[in-house]
């Protein structure tokens, strides 16, 4: 009866087909798991259900290989991380330790040029880009926005906006790739 299976298969909705594959590559207990693009054209909901099945057999010791470009799920599903292009290896490491970048401020004053002035002078502020009318500073060394408040008002800036943001998995991808354009 096997037309029969085949005509039923066919009747799955793609996360149940990604599903189903898995499950098949699991049964045998495999101590790697290769995949590739597992959550490839699903909705959010089976997204999230394919993440949890592999996190959970990661956490059961199975060891799984994902390739994926949306990096947001390697963020969420990874311990470690390779960037790879045109066959080499741009980086290799921890997740954790790719993300453990200081993180940047965005800040808007009225003084926008004083707000650079300063910041340019500062040795924990690196890289500084102008986006939407606001600064982004890219930080070198931790620092609290309270810290950055006090000093910048300490030189008569007075910010109308601060936030302190992480960079993410994405941004820092794009940092690494576009060394080499």
């Amino acid at each position: 009866r096997l037309d029969r299976n085949d005509s039923k298969l066919r009747t799955f909705t793609l996360w149940m087909k990604q599903r189903l594959a898995i499950g098949s590559a699991l049964l045998n207990d495999p101590q790697i798991l290769i995949l590739d693009e597992p959550t490839n054209g699903l909705e959010p909901q089976g997204s999230h259900q394919i993440r949890e099945i592999i996190k959970r057999f990661a956490s059961l010791g199975t060891s799984i290989l994902l390739a994926s470009h949306l990096l947001d799920e390697v963020e969420k599903v990874c311990s470690h991380v390779v960037i790879l292009r045109k066959g080499a290896s741009l980086y290799v490491g921890s997740v954790d330790g790719m993300n453990a970048s200081h993180g940047f401020f965005i800040l808007e004053t009225e003084d926008m040029d004083g707000l650079k002035k300063v910041l340019e002078s500062m040795d924990s502020i690196g890289k500084i880009k102008s986006e939407n009318g606001r600064l982004i500073a890219y930080l070198e060394e931790a620092m609290e926005p309270s810290e950055l408040n006090r000093l910048l008002f300490d030189k008569g800036i007075t910010l109308s906006h601060l936030v302190k943001q992480k960079e993410s998995l994405e941004e820092q991808f794009l940092e690494i790739t576009n060394n080499l354009n």
